[in-house]
C-alpha cells in the first residue's frame, strides 16, 4: 500500500513503496546518515578514563604502566597514514571492514585479559592490543568521513564539523548505553567498545561509497541548489545533533544527582537512540524532494531538434579532414615535447612531489607529507591536542586521587565529550562561513 503526496491532480512522487525505499537506502543522504552512526560509535578512545582504573586494578599496573598504555592508545588513534594509503587504492568498504576487524580483535583481547578469561598478558602485548583497537578509529574516520567529504565537495567544512562532532559525542553515548545494557560495570564497557563499533561498521559497509556528483536540474539551478546537494539538510542534522548533545548533558547532570535504577537507565538509553535515529526523517524528506524535482524536470524539459541546412553540412564535412589532420600533428608534437625520457621518471616524480597544487585543489599523499601546510597542522596538533588527550586519559586517576566516587568520574568524562562536540561543530561550520 502506498500513499501519494502531490499538488492537486498533478500527482506527486509516491512514498512507502519498494521503489522509494530502494531510492532512500541507495541515496547519498542515507549514506550521510550511515556516516553519522559509524562516527558516533568510533570515539571510544575518549572514555579511557572510565575503564583505566579497571585495567590498573585487574592487571596490577602502576601509574607509569598505565601511562604507557595510554600513549600507545593515542598513537594508534592518531596515526592514520596506513588507513589513508589503503583508502587510496581500495574502495571504502575495505577500509571499514578492516577497521571493524581491528576494533573487535584489539578490545576483545583487552576485555578477556581484564576479566581473567586468559592468562595475564605482558605489558608489550597489551600495548599492541590497545594500539590496534584504537587504530580502528582512524579506519572508521577515513572510510566514512573522507568518503562523505568527497560526495559533498562544496560543503567540506560543514561535513567535517558535523561528522567530527558526532565523534566527540560518542564518549557520552557509550556511557549511556553501557549503563543501560550492563549496569555500572567498567569491564563490560570494554566489551561494548569491542562489539558495537564493529557491528555498526559492518552493518553499513556497503552503504558508504563514492557517488557521482549530481548535475543540477533547471529548477534546482534557478533555486541555487538541488535537494541532492543542499546545505539545508546539513543544518537539520546540526539542529538534531544539538538536541542530542543537550539531552545527553541533561541526563548526565540528572544521573549525577539522582540514583537511577537499571530500568531507568534503559528508558533514558531508548530516548537517546530515538534522537540518534531522528536524522533518518531528514533523509526521507530529502529523497522525497529529489524525486519530486526529477519528475518536475522531466515535465518541464521539452525535446528540441535543430536541423542544419544541407549546404552547411557539406562545408563542415569538407573541413573535418583538414582539422583532424592538424589536430593530430599538434598532439604528436606536444607528446614528443612533454613526455620525459625513462631516465627522468624519478626526477619528474620528485618535482611533482615538491610542487604544491593550486589553492583549493587536492593534495596527493606524497605532496601532503612534504607540504608546509602539513607541517603547520602537525605542530598545531601536537600543541593543541597532545595536552588535552593527556588530561582526558588521566581524568579517572585524577578523580580517584581526589577521592571522587566512580559516578562523578563518569560524569567528568561524559561532560568532556559534550564540550568536545561543541568545539568540533563550531569550528567546522564557522570555517565554512568564513571561507565562502
Amino acid at each position: 500500500m502506498a500513499f501519494a503526496s502531490g499538488d492537486g491532480g498533478g500527482g506527486g512522487p509516491q512514498v512507502l513503496t519498494a521503489r522509494f525505499v530502494r531510492q532512500v537506502v541507495l541515496g547519498r543522504w542515507f549514506m550521510v546518515f550511515a556516516c553519522l552512526l559509524i562516527l558516533s560509535a568510533s570515539g571510544a578512545t575518549y572514555i579511557f578514563g572510565i575503564y583505566s582504573k579497571v585495567l590498573k586494578s585487574s592487571l596490577g599496573y602502576d601509574q607509569r604502566t598505565l601511562n604507557t598504555l595510554s600513549f600507545f592508545k593515542d598513537l594508534g588513534a592518531n596515526v592514520g597514514v596506513l588507513s589513508g594509503l589503503i583508502n587510496e587504492v581500495t574502495p571504502p568498504w575495505v577500509v571499514l571492514a578492516m577497521g571493524a576487524a581491528m576494533n573487535l580483535v584489539g578490545y576483545l583481547m583487552i576485555y578477556l585479559a581484564i576479566d581473567g578469561r586468559t592468562a595475564r598478558p605482558p605489558v608489550w602485548l597489551m600495548c599492541i592490543y590497545i594500539c590496534v583497537g584504537a587504530n580502528s578509529q582512524s579506519f572508521a574516520n577515513t572510510g566514512a568521513l573522507v568518503t562523505c567529504v568527497k560526495n559533498f565537495p562544496e560543503s567540506r567544512g560543514i561535513v567535517l564539523g558535523l561528522l567530527k562532532g558526532f565523534v566527540g559525542l560518542s564518549g557520552a553515548i557509550f556511557t549511556q548505553l553501557y549503563l543501560a545494557i550492563y549496569g555500572d560495570d567498567a569491564k563490560s564497557l570494554v566489551l561494548l567498545i569491542a562489539w558495537l563499533p564493529a557491528a555498526v561498521s559492518i552493518l553499513f559497509v556497503h552503504t558508504i561509497r563514492i557517488m557521482p556528483y549530481p548535475r543540477p536540474t533547471r529548477r534546482g539551478a534557478a533555486a541555487g541548489a538541488s535537494s541532492a546537494t543542499s546545505n539545508d539538510a546539513f543544518f537539520c542534522f546540526l539542529y538534531i545533533s544539538i538536541a542530542l548533545a543537550t539531552y545527553l548533558l541533561v541526563m548526565i547532570v540528572v544521573q549525577k544527582q539522582v540514583n537511577f535504577s537499571h530500568a531507568a537507565y534503559g528508558v533514558s538509553a531508548a530516548a537517546l537512540l530515538l534522537v540518534l535515529f531522528l536524522p533518518l526523517a531528514v533523509v526521507v524528506k530529502q529523497e522525497y524532494k529529489i524525486q519530486k524535482e526529477l519528475q518536475e524536470s522531466l515535465r518541464e524539459h521539452p525535446t528540441v531538434t535543430v536541423e542544419k541546412p544541407a549546404a552547411d553540412l557539406q562545408m563542415v564535412a569538407a573541413d573535418e579532414p583538414a582539422a583532424n589532420k592538424s589536430q593530430l600533428q599538434s598532439t604528436t608534437e606536444q607528446t614528443e615535447e612533454t613526455s620525459p625520457p625513462p631516465s627522468g621518471c624519478l626526477g619528474s616524480c620528485l618535482r611533482h612531489m615538491f610542487s604544491p597544487p593550486a589553492q583549493g585543489e587536492d593534495y596527493t599523499i606524497l605532496q601532503a607529507l612534504v607540504s608546509v601546510d602539513m607541517l603547520v597542522l602537525f605542530l598545531a596538533t601536537i600543541c593543541g591536542v597532545g595536552g588535552t588527550l593527556t588530561a582526558i586519559d588521566n581524568m579517572g586517576q585524577i578523580g580517584q586521587s581526589l577521592g571522587y566516587p566512580a559516578k562523578s568520574i563518569n560524569t567528568f568524562v561524559s561532560l568532556i565529550s559534550i564540550w568536545n562536540y561543541a568545539g568540533r561543530v563550531t569550528s567546522g561550520f564557522a570555517s565554512e562561513i568564513f571561507l565562502t
